[in-house]
Formats: structure tokens, sequence, C-alpha cells
């Protein structure tokens, strides 16, 4: 029995008030004996769904029902909704139209009271195509042939296979197999220039998951001035960050040294400075001295 049916028919019954079988069986591809199996079935789960003949007969549902009595507290509802609203914020989900539905069913209302947008400023529709695109090379175990464009600068093409989508630090990841690397890779979406699905699936398979008390990452140590608080408080934990007696703000963690790592401390200009580890310090100086001849090509310094 198909649940996604059963959802139709009750949905259809309490929109519409009524439906008949013959209808009901032309829009679902079943028979009309199909049909009253459905009926049957919602009935014995205790939805009080009955049947009348005549010239106005049809299908028809208590017109007080609302899922009020099915498996969920008032709070479970409501919990439900919210997470369906706070998904479909992020702009790349096609929830509406669920969070809609279950509106009806559980006859609640969704106040208007929660905004969560994850999408990028000016975002462009080619964003969601891309991310429906790997959701579904994902569901449907399909390898995916992508254009990358890496840290180092250069863009690179290569054969994946997608396992998961993941949410972190209001960026969207791409856990996979790399066939090029025979290893496991997370790609950045905004990053995956290009994409198309290929005809090749694959085995499923779990993406391994690094322990959390273990990390190959080196200790960072930075003081951030007070005047850049705010973003300090955006970008690491509470438990990270230790304040200083004029003001300024130490913060401690784990992060690879790579060129992520220096152009987002150079994002801080004057207002970071590099505690631990010294060989950190040393790049990032090195890298801002560069920055300065290339855009004063007619200075020199001493």
């Amino acid at each position: 029995m198909s649940g996604s049916r059963l959802f139709h028919i009750l949905y259809e019954l309490i929109e519409k008030g009524h439906a008949t079988a013959p209808a009901l069986a032309e829009e679902l591809e079943v028979s009309v004996r199909t049909i009253y199996r459905d009926i049957e079935t919602l009935s014995s789960a205790g939805i009080p769904v009955y049947t009348e003949t005549g010239r106005n007969g049809g299908i028809y549902l208590l017109n007080d029902f609302v899922l009020n009595k099915a498996a969920f507290s008032e709070q479970e509802r409501k919990e439900i909704l919210t997470s369906l609203q706070s998904i479909s914020s992020t702009g790349y989900t096609p929830e509406k139209e669920i969070l809609t539905k279950l509106s009806a069913l559980f006859n609640v209302t969704t106040e208007d009271w929660l905004e969560v947008d994850f999408s990028r400023w000016g975002k462009h529709p080619c964003d969601h195509q891309k991310f429906e695109s790997l959701k579904t090379a994902v569901i449907e175990h399909t390898a995916v042939k992508i254009t990358y464009a890496g840290t180092t600068g250069k863009s690179s093409e290569r054969t994946i296979w997608p396992l998961k989508l993941s949410y972190k630090s209001k960026e969207w990841y791409l856990k996979s197999f790399c066939m090029e690397r025979q290893d496991f890779r997370i790609f950045k979406l905004n990053r995956i220039v290009d994409l198309k699905l290929l005809e090749d699936h694959f085995v499923p398979m779990q993406y391994p998951e690094p322990y959390d008390d273990q990390t190959e990452d080196p200790p960072i140590v930075l003081s951030f001035s007070k005047e850049i608080a705010y973003r300090v408080y955006d970008e690491f934990d509470a438990s990270q960050i230790q304040y200083q007696e004029n003001g300024n703000l130490t913060a401690f963690a784990n992060m690879p040294v790579d060129s992520w790592l220096i152009g987002y401390l150079l994002s801080f200009g004057t207002q970071v400075t590099v505690i631990e580890p010294e060989y950190l310090r040393n790049i990032l100086a090195e890298q801002a001295l560069k920055i300065y001849k290339k855009n004063n090509p007619d200075k020199r310094c001493q």
C-alpha cells in the first residue's frame, strides 16, 4: 500500500470536502477497486471517512476532522511545522508545499515568527538547480562529473559518487567518494562550477565520520582587537574565547593551515595577531607583504 497515495486521498478530502472514487482513480492512475481498498485502510486506521451513494454521492470526511487524533501532541505538531519552515527557508528545498499541506491536516496555522535565510546575496536560480541535481544523485546513487574550483586557484574535473549533503558553518557541502583520488572527499557546493549526472550507478556506502576527540589540525592561538569582537562572537564558540585585560579577545582553535585559513585571517586586516604557531605568523606576514607590493607597484618596502 502506498503511503503517499493515502496521504494524497486524505488531503484531497480535507481540502475539497469530498471526492469520487473514479476521479481519484484517474488522478492517481490506479483502479477504482484500489481506491476503495485505500478508503478501507484509512477507516481501519481510525480516520472518519465514509461513502454516500446517489446523485451527490462520493467519499467524505467528518467536517471537524483534523490530524489531532494522530500520534502527535500539539507541541510535536508545532515542532514539525517549525522544522519544515526552517528547512524551506534555506532556499534549496521544495518544502513549502509539504508545509502548507501539513498545516491544513494539523489544523494549525504556521505563524510568521521565524525566518531563516542561508542563501547567498543575489542568489541565482542555478544554485537551486545544482542542489536538486545533487540531491537526486545522492538518493538514486548516481555518479556525477563535476568541475571544481580548488583553493589553489585551479579548476579540476572529478568523477564522484555523492554520498551525503551536509550543512555546516553556514555553508552546504557534498560528502563524496572521488574516483580520481580513490578516497573520500568533501566538496563545497559554491565551488562546484559545473556538474553533469552520469548514467553510472554505484553501491551505497557510508562516509567515514571523524572522531570528535581526534584531530590532526594544529592548535591555533589568535588575538583579536576589541573593535572586531562581533566577528569573533560570530565565528568562534564561547568556549574558545578568552578576554584580555585591555578588552581584546584571544581565540583558541584547531584549524588546518592552508590557503583558506590565510585568506580568512587576512580578512581581519590589522585587527588580528597570530600568537601561535610562529610559522603561521610568518606566512601571514609574507602574504600581506605580497599584497602590498602588488597594489603598490611604484613603492618599495624597506
